[in-house]
């Protein structure tokens, strides 16, 4: 593997790693909570970082990923914890898929970041590229958990 591509995985692992470090004592309970000017909660935040880069790997890739279809209706774009149902993952689920993801990526992908493939609407023709722009995306959702995480400790629920 091209050091770059080393490097790439050990930022994918290393970001990932902080952002389990945040959720280490969240409860389901907080991460349920919606505060004011927020449409989303901590829950909902995971499974679409989760789901984010799985459906860019499979856009530029056309293939299907091990990210369950039912994931779509819960955390796809435009989605709301107020389309959950009792089939959705709980937070320790996903705290378990999100923490599996960079391995399970680095074994399905790790010998093909460099393969062309036609571009997406972003421009993106490679799974390196999707890499580099999933890594940006979960930075934003982090904020977005940290900022969730402050207001719901400032609630003492």
């Amino acid at each position: 593997m091209k050091q770059r591509h080393e490097i790439l995985f050990k930022q994918l692992e290393t970001y990932r790693s902080e952002m389990m470090d945040v959720l280490r004592h969240v409860t389901a309970k907080e991460a349920s909570v919606i505060p004011k000017g927020f449409n989303n909660n901590i829950h909902w935040n995971l499974g679409h970082i989760y789901l984010d880069q799985y459906m860019w790997i499979q856009a530029v890739t056309m293939e299907e990923t091990v990210a369950p279809e039912s994931f779509h209706a819960w955390f796809g774009f435009g989605t709301s914890p107020a389309d959950f149902t009792e089939e959705t993952p709980t937070l320790d689920e996903l705290k378990d898929l999100l923490k599996q993801q960079p391995d399970h990526i680095k074994i399905a992908y790790g010998e093909r970041l460099e393969e062309e493939y036609p571009p997406t609407e972003m421009g993106m023709h490679t799974i390196e590229q999707v890499l580099i722009r999933t890594i940006f995306h979960e930075g934003m959702h982090l904020q977005a958990i940290l900022d969730l995480k402050k207001l719901v400790n400032e609630r003492d629920i």
